[in-house]
């Protein structure tokens, strides 16, 4: 097949519950029915789901927790065609090198993650892996102050300045007027 020997990068990415984890969920179900190998991971810094990746919709897959993304080329074998990674933010910078391994092994590689953190940062492994891929699917979700406007930023609803905070209830989707900086 064609698609198995183009590799590719494809970068899912936007705001807290925007549906990053749904699209990846959404690619990597087609791979497979198009009869691909496909080997997903998430970072086991990531309690929420256990050894899955979860969207919010209730969609799942069966995922391979790693330390580390060095961990994840000792589990990628050469007859899976397609990896998925999701919450990439949560990776050590070496994520982008191991991506690049893949692709050079003619693997499609779809990454989801968080484009920036509440304090509107990027996170620096993400901005890397968005450099480099094609395509690039950035998803908004609703704001849920105004509940109208296409919200673009993580709010961060608490009082810490940890730049991460695992944990759903600790964020909402804002969009840029609604969004309220936090000063540190």
């Amino acid at each position: 097949m064609d698609s198995v020997l183009n590799p590719q990068l494809v970068v899912i990415t936007g705001c807290m519950f925007s549906g990053k984890t749904e699209e990846l969920i959404r690619q990597l179900k087609r791979s497979r029915i198009a009869g691909l190998g496909v080997v997903t991971f998430k970072p086991a810094r990531d309690t929420r789901t256990g050894a899955e990746v979860k969207s919010r919709s209730g969609g799942t897959l069966d995922a391979h927790e790693v330390k580390d993304s060095a961990e994840i080329l000792t589990i990628v074998k050469d007859v899976d065609h397609v990896v998925g990674i999701d919450e990439a933010q949560f990776f050590d910078p070496g994520l982008v090198d191991v991506v690049l391994q893949l692709i050079r092994k003619k693997k499609r590689v779809i990454v989801s993650g968080l484009d920036t953190d509440s304090f509107e940062k990027p996170f620096e492994v993400m901005a890397q892996l968005i450099a480099l891929a094609h395509p690039v699917v950035k998803l908004t979700a609703v704001c849920m102050k105004c509940r109208v406007r296409e919200a673009t930023r993580s709010q961060r609803l608490n009082e810490s300045f940890d730049r991460i905070q695992v944990g759903d209830g600790e964020y909402e989707p804002r969009c840029l007027g609604c969004y309220e900086p936090v000063i540190r």
